[in-house]
């Protein structure tokens, strides 16, 4: 699947889609302007979207990358 791919997925799920994750992520302390802290690991964002969300390993680190600037809508 595609990075584009899971987050298609993602906000089909949960009715979310990229610019919600980051604003939800900075409003919880994971982030500023939707840019993770270097503090923040991978784990606790998995944690998060997992309690928070349903969502699965994969399509946690899709948002993690997504937070983490490794990857952006499109890729």
């Amino acid at each position: 699947m595609t990075f584009q791919g899971y987050l298609d997925t993602i906000k089909a799920k949960t009715g979310k889609g990229p610019e919600d994750f980051q604003a939800m992520a900075d409003a919880k302390g994971f982030s500023v302007d939707g840019r993770l802290k270097p503090e923040v690991k991978a784990g606790q964002i998995v944690e998060w979207l997992r309690d928070e969300f349903e969502l699965g390993h994969g399509h946690a680190m899709a948002i993690y990358a997504l937070l983490s600037g490794k990857k952006k809508p499109g890729d």
